[in-house]
């Protein structure tokens, strides 16, 4: 076999097995790097393994090329831009790992970091509540029918069902010691997930994980009361 055309049939190979490892990565940076190499190799597969090389497929190439170009350029600007506080940096080292940094930073920009005393009242069970919170250090009581029925600790969020349905609080949450969250306003945080696919998924997953926990093992009075599968069903 001609050796430049062995090497096209490798450069094929590589553009192929590229472009699966490609599809396999979460993080849009490398699926974009990749995707950058799989297009070299596929130019040097279709210049070299015809009889004459395809330049359609070829000019095809180089554009999807320079796109993914600037596009990882942006990607590095906007994360080199990123920077956090201690707080934040555990955040999103630990619960928001699935969001890329520069997301992660769209988030806490529409959140607010806000302190509970002991006994102050979070969230009023059958009464409207207008954020979304998640605690970051601290303990509260999750209270039915003046029942507490569950304790929530560092981690969990708080009014998650209220924003996934659209509905009011389905619990009293107390704060049993002084304990510092973040509360994001529900219009401010959903206009910004509906802008922002990826972090859209990346919060329902979080939400559905965190939901299940406490239908399952920490609020036992909930179990029947709320279909899981129905309230994080997308809406059409």
């Amino acid at each position: 076999m001609d050796h430049d055309v062995l090497v096209g049939h490798l450069a094929g190979h590589l553009a192929s097995i590229l472009t699966m490892a490609a599809y396999l990565l979460k993080d849009i940076l490398w699926l974009r790097t990749l995707t950058i190499l799989s297009c070299f190799a596929g130019i040097a597969f279709n210049y070299f393994v015809p009889a004459t090389p395809l330049w359609t497929i070829i000019y095809w190439n180089v554009l999807f090329t320079i796109i993914n170009v600037a596009q990882v350029a942006i990607i590095i600007k906007q994360r080199s831009g990123v920077h956090f506080t201690e707080e934040e940096k555990e955040l999103h080292d630990t619960l928001f790992k699935n969001f890329a940094p520069f997301e992660f930073m769209k988030l806490m920009r529409v959140g607010k970091w806000l302190e509970a005393k002991q006994g102050e009242v979070l969230a009023t069970e059958t009464k409207p509540i207008d954020s979304i919170m998640l605690i970051y250090n601290g303990l509260v009581g999750v209270e039915s029918k003046g029942k507490e029925v569950a304790k929530l600790k560092d981690g969990n969020f708080i009014g998650e069902v209220s924003f996934i349905t659209g509905g009011a609080a389905t619990a009293t949450v107390r704060a049993l010691m002084p304990t510092r969250y973040v509360a994001w306003p529900k219009e401010a945080i959903s206009k910004l997930l509906n802008r922002n696919p990826s972090m859209r998924f990346a919060m329902q997953a979080m939400l559905s994980t965190d939901l299940s926990k406490k239908l399952m093992h920490r609020a036992p009075s909930f179990h029947g009361k709320i279909d899981l599968d129905s309230i994080l069903k997308p809406k059409k």
